[in-house]
């Protein structure tokens, strides 16, 4: 497949409904990286109509599905924005990543500019893939690491972050970890979770500590920048 063929994960209107417990209610401003099909826009804009809801999305066709629940959509690479647009968008309040920071370059140096370029306090509030998760982790021990549509092993992925890595990246570049939970999918049988326990002490880690972090299939964090 050549790079020009890969599309991004297919659009759905589904509504992450952690990330959406994780906005604040009252954002006078809000920014959404991978906006898709604007469902969790005018979930939010349910409950907060007056909301400044701008999405980005790469994909043309996904940003017109975003226009119809967004009030505003920009086309582009979230990590090629001018710097006059990004300066207008840190009027916003929180910026969302529902299963996008993982598909960026280098989501670190735009956190750091999400910061700099925020008019008061921003929060961030993101789902990531955890690169830890068991399913994942037994995929790699059979070596059949094949990219897929969609998922964990989604083709358009570049970056891969654990629990201890995700809050790294946040607190490394000035944000302070409010909330963060796993969310859980399929789990693994006895068998699974004494191999974990067992390949922990063989490296010299937290057997129990390495069982619970294989668990969740992604996490949902909110961050706030600091001062």
């Amino acid at each position: 497949m050549q790079a020009e063929e890969i599309k991004q994960t297919p659009i759905n209107e589904v509504v992450n409904m952690d990330v959406l417990r994780f906005m604040q209610p009252g954002c006078r401003g809000v920014v959404e990286v991978g906006s898709s099909s604007g469902a969790l826009a005018r979930a939010y804009r349910d409950i907060n109509p007056a909301c400044s809801y701008v999405g980005i999305e790469i994909d043309a066709d996904y940003a017109k599905a975003s226009e119809r629940h967004c009030t505003e959509v920009i086309l582009g690479n979230v990590e090629n924005i001018d710097d006059a647009t990004f300066a207008r968008l840190g009027q916003a309040d929180c910026w969302v990543f529902a299963d996008a920071l993982e598909h960026l370059y280098d989501p670190w140096k735009l956190l750091r500019r999400i910061k700099a370029s925020a008019h008061n306090g921003v929060d961030v509030v993101a789902c990531i893939p955890n690169a830890q998760y068991w399913a994942l982790q037994s995929t790699m021990n059979s070596g059949r690491f094949i990219y897929q549509d969609s998922g964990l092993l989604d083709r358009t992925h570049i970056r891969w972050l654990t629990r201890i890595t995700m809050i790294d990246m946040f607190n490394a570049n000035g944000y302070e970890v409010k909330e963060m939970i796993g969310r859980m999918m399929q789990q693994p049988g006895p068998d699974m979770v004494e191999a974990l326990r067992m390949m922990a002490k063989a490296s010299g880690n937290d057997p129990e500590m390495a069982v619970q972090d294989a668990l969740p299939f992604q996490y949902v964090i909110r961050a706030s920048a600091t001062r």
